[in-house]
């Protein structure tokens, strides 16, 4: 969860809805040392992750923070913060992120982008994509100017009991398994608030997050891991 970027809320038409604001707390419990013991066994079980989305009439400014926690407390803290401007009609809008953290014994390094987004929704805003195009500078490291392409998207159920968003990255960074890394958190989301008889304040979800990464993490090869999680969505 440590780049739960953008999900389904970016996506959401960039500056023209301004009443379309949204803040969530979501609590995962991730199934990683159960199945990679070896290569996952200091991983922690538990994370929570808040998300603020925010469009005006410039824009839009999106936010989450991720807390990885084991039982001596809070071993990791990671935080993405992006901007977009626009001043125009249309899908395309200038994109610009800061990425940043801290975990026990090291800390992430900064990492500055910037590029352009195109922005796609139907006229309900029921389904949408964003994709992105950047370029990143990751300061001290030995291999700072890169690139990111980032896509995102969300589709609603006709009844919007369900909810599928996600995103997924591809970027350069040089490391010790080679220059391209992947990765991509497609969620699930059943909305309780949507069955009969729950009450439509009732803004709690339940679902699952899949971690699918390649080269990331500081791991070689390919991983598929899974959460099952609640958001709780704060109008």
């Amino acid at each position: 969860m440590r780049q739960i970027i953008f999900a389904f809320l970016v996506a959401l038409c960039v500056g023209s809805v301004t009443e379309l604001r949204a803040q969530n707390i979501q609590l995962h419990y991730d199934f990683g040392r159960s199945l990679y013991d070896k290569e996952c066994s200091g991983r922690p079980l538990w994370t929570t992750t808040v998300e603020k989305f925010h469009p005006d009439e410039f824009g839009s400014t999106f936010f989450f923070v991720d807390m990885d926690y084991t039982s001596s407390g809070v071993t990791s803290a990671y935080w993405e913060i992006a901007r977009e401007l626009k001043f125009w009609k249309g899908p395309f809008s200038a994109h610009i992120e800061y990425n940043g953290g801290l975990a026990k014994g090291f800390s992430y390094n900064n990492a500055y982008l910037g590029g352009v987004t195109y922005t796609q929704n139907d006229a309900s805003f029921s389904k949408g994509f964003t994709l992105s195009a950047m370029y990143k500078y990751i300061q001290k490291h030995p291999s700072p100017n890169n690139f990111q392409i980032t896509g995102t998207w969300y589709l609603h159920s006709r009844d919007r009991l369900f909810t599928l968003s996600g995103f997924a990255d591809l970027w350069r960074e040089e490391t010790q398994y080679g220059k391209l890394i992947f990765l991509s958190e497609p969620q699930l989301w059943l909305n309780l608030n949507r069955l009969k008889g729950v009450s439509d304040k009732f803004n709690l979800s339940v679902g699952s997050e899949v971690e699918l990464s390649h080269n990331f993490g500081g791991r070689d090869g390919f991983y598929a891991i899974p959460t099952i999680a609640l958001k709780w969505t704060l109008n």
